[in-house]
């Protein structure tokens, strides 16, 4: 039952952030949908986007609202499709190396280390592939779906499952060696952290809107940072989910909650250096001294890294699902729930440029090397653009 009612909760969260006009149009009223996503005004292009190259990986995030991430790991980026299909790429000219099938429905992943790459599946098998065959080396079933990639460092493997547990595998083996069970509220968006391992150190944001760090060897915890305050009458209202994307850069750990705030952390003692108001389900990213987060609004907000407030705001595109910002060369890109991307100057966010890179939507985390723009689309296209001022 408990399951079901976080199911039901999902799908309503989904259409809530997707604002549909056909929603508002189950009422009878006239009054207009306040969160009916914005319609785009003309920009003045000031970027050349130029598209390298695409392939295609089987059926993208399927029907699962997953966010399957890409990777990129020295000349190759992997991808992985929720119908279980696991690919690899030349990353300059877009060549499929390999591709594998791994028979089953994929809802976490890519996570890499060395010569493995690590996925989740929907029935909750963390799965250890080599990089470069393709071939299955070790799978191990925890206790609940895996929405985010595992990640590794040659010692563990950590992987988050929905029901709100973090558990350490060994990493040659599979082997489990330890388990955390965080306080999982009744309601929650339907989604979990990726893990971030640095040595020996786990990072992971929770339901609960905490941010905790474990020791990646004995899973004991060494600090804890409370990112938001569960509060409201209603058990929606009271939804504090740290699902987004986090940065990590030298000793700050950056992390955003929804219905919460965006957070600084010192990890060498867990003090919050600084926070902000704001709620986002994207995650955060940071650039050119800035922290970049996106707003369930569809505002992209630039946070001086320095904790010394916002740096600049940009508020045309309200309620259009926008992704994690990634940072690529002077500039920062947004996708939306067209599959639009949107480049903005890191500088003072106006427009520069946009593209359709899926018409089925982009949910994935992008990702960027130099100038060249990585998006995976909903519907599996892998696309490389490069970007580049105009002259």
């Amino acid at each position: 039952m408990r399951q079901q009612l976080k199911w039901l909760v999902t799908l309503a969260m989904v259409f809530s952030l997707m604002g549909c006009s056909t929603i508002s149009g189950w009422f009878d009223s006239d009054d207009e949908d306040p969160k009916q996503p914005v319609e785009l005004e003309r920009i003045t292009q000031t970027v050349k986007i130029k598209r390298l190259w695409s392939a295609g990986v089987g059926d993208g995030q399927g029907d699962g609202f997953y966010r399957l991430q890409p990777v990129i790991d020295g000349d190759r980026i992997y991808a992985a499709s929720a119908e279980g299909e696991v690919a690899a790429f030349e990353r300059s000219r877009g060549k499929k190396l390999w591709k594998a099938d791994m028979d089953t429905q994929l809802s976490g992943g890519v996570g890499v280390y060395g010569d493995a790459l690590l996925l989740g599946s929907s029935d909750g098998f963390v799965i250890k592939v080599d990089a470069n065959t393709g071939e299955q080396l070790w799978n191990t079933r925890l206790t609940g779906e895996i929405l985010a990639a595992p990640q590794g460092n040659g010692r563990v493997v950590v992987a988050q499952t929905y029901d709100g547990k973090l558990q350490g595998l060994d990493f040659d083996s599979g082997e489990k060696l330890w388990t955390y069970d965080s306080n999982v509220p009744v309601l929650t968006i339907r989604g979990t952290n990726t893990p971030i391992l640095r040595d020996n150190t786990v990072y992971t944001g929770f339901a609960n809107g905490r941010v905790v760090a474990f020791d990646a060897i004995t899973g004991a915890v060494r600090w804890e940072v409370r990112v938001a305050i569960s509060q409201g009458r209603s058990e929606i209202e009271r939804i504090v989910d740290v699902d987004g994307s986090m940065a990590l850069v030298g000793n700050e750990l950056y992390a955003a909650s929804y219905q919460g705030r965006v957070v600084a952390i010192d990890v060498t003692n867990g003090r919050k250096l600084w926070q902000q108001d704001i709620s986002s389900f994207s995650g955060v990213s940071q650039g050119f001294g800035n922290v970049y987060v996106a707003d369930e609004d569809g505002s992209l907000n630039a946070y001086l890294r320095n904790g010394q407030g916002l740096r600049w705001t940009q508020g045309a595109l309200g309620y259009r699902q926008l992704s994690r910002p990634t940072p690529v060369s002077s500039y920062v890109a947004v996708a939306d729930f067209e599959g639009i991307v949107h480049i903005i100057s890191q500088v003072d966010g106006e427009f520069a440029g946009r593209v359709k890179a899926d018409g089925d939507g982009v949910r994935a985390d992008m990702l960027s090397d130099g100038n060249t723009l990585y998006v995976f689309g909903n519907s599996g296209k892998l696309v490389a653009y490069e970007i580049t001022a105009k002259n």
